[in-house]
This record gives structure tokens, C-alpha cells and sequence, in this order.
């Protein structure tokens, strides 16, 4: 059976369980399980590499001593008992591990149990489905087999995508397509520190890691980028599944990834010490941070607007010469106030080289909202804003579930990247004149017709002219119609 079956099957099993209320319970439920399921198979590779290695995890709630069937045949717990051992054991005794009497790679591995722990949730409530779901884990999902391994990933990204028709548990998913297209452009090196400051599942970090992967010669290289992958993600779910697509990718023990809200820090206790080579980012946007975040910023930056927050964010963790991608929607563009300074900072204090305009559709079915991928280098003023309009494929209106964004649609792009030219679909903007314009960036293509530069005296004139030809018409046709009938109009 292929994984992306065992998934559905996951899945439909789940739907029984009268505990378990919609899609976004759905996958929290499998998150925790798939999670430990791989924690647990890693650290079979663990004990292999290191026969004095001890598992943090405490005695009778290892996977193989509850959860394997096969091993433990009719002492496997089902019904009531299963649900006892995982609410009354397993997550108690998980989410209040005893650090201070670890150490080493003990320490670092119970550090992550316990911290995706605190937060997940049992849903299920019935044990005899728990133990269903169990088991078909346990039969159909050996990470240590290499062929699963390979898989995992996209069969990862199914489970992620899911996301997007579960409700606000949408705004966790970046379209692949858009992450791996700003990972390419950025281009980070081995040796850089990588940070996505809201990071949800982790795509950003992900197409990062195995973009730097391809350069790595050694182990020490692949130790060194282990430790410059950083993450930080405010809610619970994303954070379970983050750290999970860390360890899929090849981050046995992602400890980076951080379980936080990077805005909730005063930013002036952001230090040199915090600031990170490359920041690539889809920060939460359309939403308000709760009261008193704010705060936390220069008066001239406040704002409850999250985006707005992390743009002002991501400038003060570059290091100068780091480079950024951001996607923020088209209100930070036009945005004036509170927006309209922030704009003017990182025109002054970053060079803001180029806007890649995303067409509707790309976050849909989350927000219709319209997006763009910043992407800037902090330590020089902008000269000029390079704009690339990014076309929807032959043949399509919109994007959807079955009709996803791809990465060769950025062909057109990365070709053009390194040798820029104005096109139907890119142009340059001095400084000067979005200075001029109050540092609006929401500038549209020249190249395409703008209908709000239309005269409305001529709009309104043509108007009056068709609703006149069709009274015509109109007209004409009841008498055609009058004459067939027989009828008189006198």
C-alpha cells in the first residue's frame, strides 16, 4: 500500500472517532502520533551509533512498549487501557520531563519531546480506533527503511497541504512552488545562518536546508548546517509539524526550532548576537497581534498589524549585507500611516532590489488576498525597485487544490534574475519617484492597461452608449416580434 493511501485510510479512521472534530484535530491527532513514530525509529539509529546513548524518554513509554502490536501481541493496550496509558501516562510524564537530571544528547532530545509535547493534544476517544490507527503506523511506516525515507517527504507535503481546508489552519501552508523559487534567488551558502521567524510547518526551512545540502562535502559541513537552520512558530500545531518536517529532511534532533512568538521580545533586546545571514519568511497577515505587542516596537512602528511587525522585525535580525524574502500582501504596498514609515526604513536602510508580484489564487482556498515576494539586502540604500509580474500558466484563471502553483512557472524568472531587462512582465522604478509618490510600492505594470487610468468621463460616456444601443435593440426586437404576431403598435 503506497504511504499516501496510508495517510487517507489515517484518516478515515480518525473521522469515527467522535473525540476527533474536523480536519485541523484530524491532523493534530497524526501529528503527534507520526512524530513520535519517527522519533522513536531515529532513535533506534541513535542507540546503533552510540551504544552509551540512553533514551529520555521514561521506562514503559517507549513506542515498542505500547504501541507495537506485532512485539507484544495480546499485551498490546487497546480500548479504555490504550486511552488511560496516552492521558494519564505518556503525555503527562512527557510534558513535565526532568531535564535538570539529563545530559548530552539525552538532554537535547528530551528538551525536544518535552517542548512539542506541552502543547499537543489526544483527541481521540475511543481506543479500540486509537489502537487502529496504531497499528497501521506501525505496518505501513518504517522510517528507518530508506525507501520510506525517500518518500516520507512528499507524502509529508500531502498531509500539509491538507491544511488548507482546515480552516484557519490554512495560513500554516506556503505553496512549495513560492518557497523553493525565494530559497533559489536568495541562494543561501554553507556557513549562514538561516532564519524563518515564523516559520509554521517549516517549507522556507526546508527548501533551504536541502538547497545548502548539495554543497556539503563532509560531516562537519553537515553538522555545521544542522546548526545554522533556526526556526521560531507561535502556535502549537505548526510547531508539532515544523519540528516533524525537520526530522523527515534529515534534522534528527531539530532543537532550533523554537515553540515562541518572535514579536512578544522587545526589540531592542535584539542584540548583534541575534542577527542571522538570510531570513526567508511568509509571516501571518490580515490579522491583529494580541494587546500589548505593540509594545514592543518604536512608537513610530506600532502597529497590531502582524505582517507590518515582522517587516520591522526581519530589518533589525540582518546582519549587514544578510539577505531577505519576504511575502507580505499588497496592502503593506499601498498602506499608508504607520506603514508609510516603515516602507521609507527599508528603503533607506536595505536595497530593496527586487518585487515579485504574485497573481489571485495563490493562497487560496486561505485568503484571496494578493501577495508579494520581497526581497531585499540590508546595509544599502534602494536605488531602484526592480517589479516582475508573475503570469498564470497558459489556460489558467486561478490556481486551486488541483490546479497548484508550480515551480517551472519561475523559469521565466530565474532567467531573467541575473539579467535584467524591462519585459511585459518586469520594469524598474527610480527611487525617486516612489520617494515622490509617498513610498507607495504598489505600482502597477506599465506594460498592461491600467484601468484606473482611464478618464471616468470617457468611461461614463461609453456607458451611456452601450445601455443606449441596447434600448435599441430592444426596441427593434419587440418590433420584429409585433410584426410576427400580428399585433399593431398604434
Amino acid at each position: 500500500m503506497s504511504l499516501s493511501t496510508t495517510i487517507k485510510s489515517l484518516q478515515d479512521i480518525m473521522r469515527k472517532d467522535a473525540g476527533v472534530d474536523g480536519d485541523a484535530q484530524r491532523i493534530g491527532q497524526l501529528g503527534w502520533l507520526l512524530f513520535f513514530k519517527i522519533y522513536s525509529d531515529l532513535e533506534l539509529e541513535a542507540e546503533i551509533e552510540d551504544e552509551r546513548y540512553v533514551s529520555p524518554i521514561p521506562k514503559g513509554l517507549h513506542w515498542s512498549e505500547w504501541a507495537d502490536q506485532d512485539a507484544l501481541g495480546k499485551d498490546a493496550p487497546t480500548g479504555e487501557a490504550l486511552i488511560d496509558l496516552v492521558e494519564n501516562q505518556l503525555f503527562p510524564k512527557l510534558k513535565n520531563l526532568d531535564l535538570d537530571s539529563l545530559n548530552g544528547r539525552t538532554r537535547e532530545r528530551g528538551a525536544l519531546l518535552r517542548g512539542v509535547f506541552e502543547d499537543a493534544f489526544n483527541y481521540m476517544k475511543n481506543g479500540t480506533l486509537l489502537r487502529q490507527v496504531i497499528n497501521k503506523l506501525n505496518a505501513d511506516i518504517d522510517f528507518n527503511q530508506s525507501k520510506t525515507r525517500h518518500l516520507f517527504g512528499d507524502i509529508y507535503e500531502q498531509i500539509l497541504r491538507d491544511l488548507q481546508s482546515a480552516g484557519n489552519a490554512g495560513e500554516f501552508y506556503t505553496p512549495r512552488a513560492a518557497t523553493q523559487f525565494a530559497v533559489q534567488m536568495i541562494d543561501p551558502k554553507l556557513g549562514e545562518t538561516i532564519l524563518d521567524p515564523a516559520c509554521g510547518t517549516g517549507g522556507f526551512l526546508t527548501h533551504a536546508y536541502a538547497h545548502v545540502q548539495e554543497k556539503v562535502r563532509t560531516p562537519d559541513d553537515l553538522e555545521l548546517l544542522k546548526q545554522s537552520i533556526h526556526g521560531v512558530e507561535k502556535k502549537s500545531l505548526p510547531h508539532l509539524l515544523c519540528v516533524t518536517n525537520m526530522m523527515i529532511h534529515g534534522i534528527e534532533v531539530p532543537s532550533n526550532i523554537r515553540h515562541d512568538n518572535t514579536l512578544a521580545r522587545p526589540l531592542r533586546d535584539y542584540g548583534k548576537a541575534d542577527q542571522v545571514d538570510i531570513i526567508l519568511t511568509n509571516p501571518p497577515f490580515g490579522g491583529m497581534e494580541e494587546d500589548g505587542i505593540e509594545s514592543n516596537f518604536p512608537t513610530e512602528f506600532r502597529t497590531r498589524e502582524t505582517a507590518d511587525l515582522f517587516l520591522v522585525l526581519v530589518m533589525e535580525l540582518l546582519k549587514d549585507g544578510g539577505r531577505a524574502a519576504i511575502v507580505l500582501p499588497d496592502g503593506t504596498l499601498f498602506g499608508e500611516g504607520i506603514k508609510t514609515r516603515i516602507k521609507r526604513k527599508l528603503l533607506e536602510e536595505c536595497n530593496l532590489h527586487t518585487i515579485v508580484r504574485l497573481p489571485n489564487g495563490v493562497f487560496a482556498p486561505y485568503t484571496s488576498i494578493k501577495t508579494n515576494i520581497l526581497f531585499f539586502t540590508k546595509g544599502q540604500p534602494t536605488k531602484e525597485v526592480w517589479y516582475y509580474e508573475h503570469p498564470y500558466p497558459d489556460g489558467y484563471r486561478s490556481y486551486s487544490r488541483t490546479k497548484p502553483m508550480r515551480i517551472d512557472e519561475f523559469e521565466a524568472e530565474r532567467a531573467w534574475w541575473t539579467q535584467r531587462t524591462e519585459t511585459n512582465q518586469a520594469w524598474r522604478v527610480p527611487m525617486e519617484d516612489i520617494a515622490a509618490s509617498g513610498f507607495n510600492l504598489d505600482i502597477r505594470n506599465p506594460h498592461t492597461l491600467d484601468e484606473q487610468r482611464v478618464d471616468p468621463d470617457m468611461l461614463l460616456a461609453q456607458l451611456k452608449e452601450a445601455e443606449e444601443q441596447v434600448r435599441t435593440a430592444q426596441r427593434a426586437l419587440q418590433a420584429h416580434l409585433a410584426v410576427a404576431l400580428g399585433l399593431s403598435h398604434e
